[in-house]
């Protein structure tokens, strides 16, 4: 006989759910009117931030992210929230200092995280250690995430070694994070079974819908003794993102793990999220030929979105096939790592670099990079050695725990960002994205409020607002045709108009040494650009150049940077030679195939570099 066993069911629809379907673009203020009933419903926990929730308020929305998840708290008084961390890459892309982990996990306690669902990308347990501690210091719960893939390496005493590793770190409850839809019902119950034998701990079970095998894998977790789900309402589920609510609630209806949610409730909350589906043009979860392609390709329907996106950038959507293709094989190359956040985004790029530029591992991510290196953590299998040759040299990866090697500290960082920065929360901000950030803290003290949909009565305003632009633009041409003045120059934003007086003749303008534009003596050689992107001539905004024009350089050496899919790019030299123009603006956008600089070939000395002891 079956024991009654309630299942409690964990809501993602206001982080997974608009993050694997919608691009992370809900706004907080969608979000508020149904924040009551969500609250009322009985739910385990509201997942309401980390992953992508925090970088897409900054750089797409314009919101202060530390403000949604106070207001969610306010809002969601009784249900605990949960958060989705990454260890020491927190909700970044890279690692950061003890002390800024320490710091952002206190804070995100403060403002109302109650469970920290924390992973690491590569399972590598010494990434969680520090943020697990902090969580049990600021006397929240701790919940161990065990990613989980396929691969020769990833086998069922893989994923209970990591479990009891958990254990030992204090962890409240185990999570098996099924972030690509990969764990079929038969292994999941296998799995789930020799946890639940194994460790004392509540045990919950994330999937994604994607191919559909979810829902069985979900019934067959439950039978095993699985006590938590994930799932999220109907409009923001199934595709790539998280089962419906609806669909699990009702299969387990009058059985003895029944939920004992009310579905007209449900409902209710699936209806509004409809409106606001419908309002954002915002697409529905649906599973396609290429999204069923994952229990072949195994890459999780979140990052298809991604790639999606990521090719349509530079106009080649049509080769995503081949970029399929070119996944499992740079996957393998590296050790296998588990395609989930960042390692989705280290090993998708990398993926899509090779394909689009036709020279594998020619252009290399400062991630890849850091990643080959041991920055990330243990690989987990062996790296190609070809590969690590290419990239690396002979440099040796680290084997310590990576983070002993960051010493970036809160105070220095927050004497870079000054004035701009109001409190502690906003120096977290700005140490994980210090560019995003920046632009986010100046449009604040200017003023800048979010954007939002308008109303036509609003769009009718700003249309006036624009003719009475154009009147003011006809009011300075005209004053300048009756003054001695040759030329006024108008900046408003990224616009520039330059006004010239009849008849008075262009400036001559300022050209950097070099060939002009538009004319490349044969002998030279372009760098384009090998993506849509940013262009810097530094590995971020604030550092010094790599290169002047005139400085020579060797075969292999960065030229600049290209800031694009969430990555920074490193785009090397192909020849010996020296740099004769840079052809593009620190920080400005650029087009795939735009040329950068123009490198004139010589025979440029290289000279050994030797070990100095002391």
């Amino acid at each position: 006989m079956v024991k009654t066993r309630r299942v409690l069911i964990t809501d993602t629809t206001l982080r997974d759910g608009h993050q694997s379907l919608w691009a992370t673009r809900m706004r907080t203020s969608d979000m508020l009117p149904i924040l009551g009933k969500m609250d009322e419903i009985g739910f385990y926990s509201l997942e309401v931030w980390g992953g992508a929730t925090f970088d897409s308020c900054l750089r797409f929305l314009n919101e202060d992210p530390w403000e949604r998840l106070r207001t969610v708290k306010q809002h969601c008084p009784k249900t605990p929230l949960q958060m989705l961390l990454r260890g020491q890459n927190l909700v970044g892309y890279r690692h950061y200092s003890d002390e800024i982990v320490r710091k952002f996990v206190f804070n995100a306690a403060d403002n109302g995280i109650d469970i920290f669902r924390i992973f690491d990308a590569l399972n590598d347990t010494r990434n969680i250690e520090v943020a697990a501690e902090a969580v049990k210091e600021a006397g929240k719960h701790f919940q161990g995430a065990v990613s989980y893939t396929i691969s020769p390496v990833h086998t069922l005493d893989h994923y209970l070694e990591v479990a009891h590793k958990f254990v030992e770190m204090g962890a409240d409850s185990i999570c098996i994070k099924d972030m690509a839809a990969l764990l079929s019902p038969f292994h999941c119950q296998q799995l789930v079974s020799r946890l639940k034998e194994e460790i004392d701990l509540p045990l919950e079970v994330h999937c994604h819908y994607i191919g559909g095998l979810a829902p069985m894998t979900y019934l067959k977790a439950i039978e095993a003794g699985a006590d938590i789900i994930d799932t999220a309402t109907v409009p923001l589920a199934f595709g790539s993102s998280n089962p419906a609510t609806e669909m699990v609630v009702t299969a387990l209806t009058g059985t003895p793990y029944d939920t004992e949610l009310d579905l007209d409730r449900l409902f209710e909350i699936a209806k509004y999220f409809e409106g606001v589906r419908q309002k954002g043009g915002f697409s529905r979860g649906v599973t396609s030929i290429t999204h069923m392609q994952v229990y072949s390709h195994q890459v999780p329907g979140g990052m298809i979105s991604n790639l999606e996106s990521q090719l349509a950038e530079q106009n080649a959507l049509d080769r995503l096939p081949e970029v399929l293709k070119e996944i499992p094989i740079v996957r393998a190359e590296v050790g296998y790592p588990p395609l989930v956040t960042p390692m989705s985004q280290i090993v998708g790029t990398q993926a899509v670099l090779n394909v689009l530029s036709g020279k594998r591992w020619q252009v290399v991510p400062d991630e890849m990079k850091s990643y080959l290196r041991g920055k990330y953590g243990h690989a987990p299998g062996p790296i190609n050695a070809e590969v690590m040759a290419k990239v690396l040299g002979d440099e040796k990866p680290i084997t310590r725990r990576p983070a002993e090697l960051i010493h970036e500290s809160l105070s220095g960082l927050a004497e870079e960002i000054g004035e701009l920065a109001r409190n502690e929360e906003d120096v977290i901000t700005y140490a994980l994205f210090p560019a995003t950030a920046k632009k986010f803290l100046e449009q604040r003290r200017h003023g800048v409020e979010e954007d939002v949909f308008l109303t036509q009565e609003q769009e009718g305003e700003e249309e006036n607002r624009e003719a009475m632009d154009l009147s003011q633009i006809k009011e300075i041409i005209a004053a300048v045709e009756q003054s001695s003045i040759a030329e006024v120059t108008i900046e408003e934003g990224d616009t520039k108009i330059t006004i010239r007086k009849s008849g008075e003749p262009e400036a001559a303008a300022e050209t950097a040494p070099g060939p002009p534009a538009g004319e490349v003596p044969g002998n030279y050689f372009v760098v384009k650009s090998p993506m849509v992107g940013t262009f810097y001539r530094a590995p971020s905004p604030t550092s010094d150049p790599f290169v002047e024009e005139g400085d020579e350089v060797i075969v292999g050496q960065t030229l600049c940077i290209l800031e694009a899919m969430k990555l920074m790019n490193e785009v090397t030299s192909e020849v010996n030679g020296a740099v004769r123009r840079i052809l593009v603006e620190n920080a400005r956008s650029v087009e795939y195939g735009t040329p950068l600089l123009y490198i004139e070939p010589l025979e440029v000395e290289v000279f050994e570099a030797t070990e100095v002891e002391g």
